[in-house]
């Protein structure tokens, strides 16, 4: 199907894409100001097991939340959810704030971080779930990449320049204050998007009457999921196929973070080490871009199937050779190439997914979906913290990372295997 870029007059795509950009921009500078504090900081030395336990605490709400978001969304007007969740993250943030100014780490900040990331998976949820209601079934494709791709590189953005703020603050002050005043900027786009959010009317973005079920669950979705997913056998290994390549993603990006803030930049040089890793973030930033566009021209010639194990086993030479060649120019080579095929094998399974399962089923299968990525996210992160020194330097990980990527595009997406198979009854 050819993408169709031109959307019907008077439709509400425009302030979902203004409420959605602007917030993850905002979540771009949040978690900037965020890694620069708890891992860029000249008072603390991270560790693998510190910045594990950083990106579990970003991560973990995603899979608490998500089995619930759909028990909201589907029953209240999510108009005013996203608007309520907007402004109740923007005073999350001030109090984040408050604490960081004092350079409080303890346990009052986690609460709050997890809070903050928390609400970010019921607004974008909840933006997502409407999307299908302002545009037509002919747009939804186009809809659904200038969404998604457009936030990705919102986070980028904001992410770049949360560091150039900061760098900008600190030449006329105490680093942490600096990283409260970059927070209070990403909670003023908070608050931005949600006085967006006032220009849709309450049910523009649903619930709609038929999408609304009858029972009140939580976890039981996911158990629904699983059911379903289990007759769809193909979809079901394109989502474990996902979640092993975010898993090995996680692994590595914790890797380059230490290599940058310990081993390639000056340990007493925090802001270099910042500026090294917002590069080489930024660099797998147009990865994930490239992976998205070229995505659809490759998928005509060769199929979905065919093309997620292609872009499963791709990344293992770079891997093998940053093993053993670990050079600041390989790790953002590999960066982008991993960064590229993971959204190519991304783009393509939520595909897969679409296309296979039935409308009202497919709230419960990406329960699921978002629950299983975001858990092995999770268990990326504490396989790296056991196997990665101070220093970053570690030939294991990368190889780790290749013969997981090598197996599962051979042994779990195996032709006999990995089809478009009928569902059985």
């Amino acid at each position: 199907m050819r993408t169709n870029w031109r959307f019907h007059p008077g439709s509400k795509l425009p302030q979902i894409l203004r409420i959605r950009w602007l917030g993850q921009v905002g979540d771009g500078i949040f978690q900037s100001a965020l890694a620069s504090f708890v891992l860029f900081s000249p008072e603390r030395q991270p560790n693998a097991v510190g910045a594990a336990t950083a990106f579990a605490v970003i991560l973990l709400p995603y899979s608490f939340v998500g089995p619930y978001a759909g028990v909201f969304l589907d029953r209240f007007s999510r108009q005013r959810i996203v608007q309520i969740s907007n402004l109740v993250r923007a005073l999350d943030l001030v109090l984040i704030t408050l604490l960081i100014k004092s350079g409080a780490t303890g346990v009052p900040l986690t609460l709050l971080v997890l809070v903050a990331f928390g609400i970010n998976r019921l607004i974008l949820s909840g933006l997502s779930a409407g999307l299908p209601l302002v545009v037509t079934k002919e747009e939804l494709v186009s809809a659904n990449a200038l969404a998604v791709t457009g936030g990705s590189i919102g986070v980028v953005i904001g992410g770049g320049l949360g560091i150039a703020i900061k760098k900008l603050f600190d030449a006329h002050g105490k680093s942490d204050l600096a990283d409260a005043k970059v927070i209070s900027i990403a909670m003023s786009l908070y608050l931005a998007s949600a006085f967006f959010t006032r220009r849709l009317s309450r049910m523009d973005i649903g619930p709609a009457a038929h999408e609304t079920p009858a029972e009140f669950r939580g976890f039981g979705e996911l158990q629904e999921g699983w059911r379903i997913l289990k007759n769809h056998p193909d979809a079901l290994r394109g989502i474990f196929t996902t979640a092993i390549q975010r898993g090995g993603l996680t692994a590595l990006t914790l890797m380059g973070l230490l290599l940058e803030r310990n081993s390639y930049n000056p340990p007493d040089n925090p802001d270099a080490g910042l500026a090294g890793f917002g590069f080489a973030l930024g660099v797998a930033g147009v990865g994930f871009g490239v992976g998205s566009f070229m995505t659809p021209y490759f998928v005509a010639y060769i199929g979905r199937h065919r093309w997620i194990r292609l872009m499963m086993v791709a990344p293992a030479t770079f891997l093998i050779l940053f093993a053993f060649i670990p050079q600041e120019w390989l790790l953002i080579t590999t960066a982008f190439f991993i960064a590229a095929c993971g959204q190519a094998v991304k783009v393509t399974n939520d595909a897969l997914v679409q296309s296979q399962i039935a409308d009202e089923y497919r709230g419960r299968v990406f329960a699921f979906y978002d629950v299983a990525v975001n858990g092995i996210i999770v268990v990326g992160a504490l396989i790296s913290a056991l196997i990665l020194p101070k220093s970053g330097h570690s030939v294991e990980l990368p190889l780790i990372t290749a013969v997981a990527f090598a197996m599962t595009s051979l042994l779990l997406l195996r032709p006999s295997k990995f089809f478009i198979a009928r569902p059985s009854e």
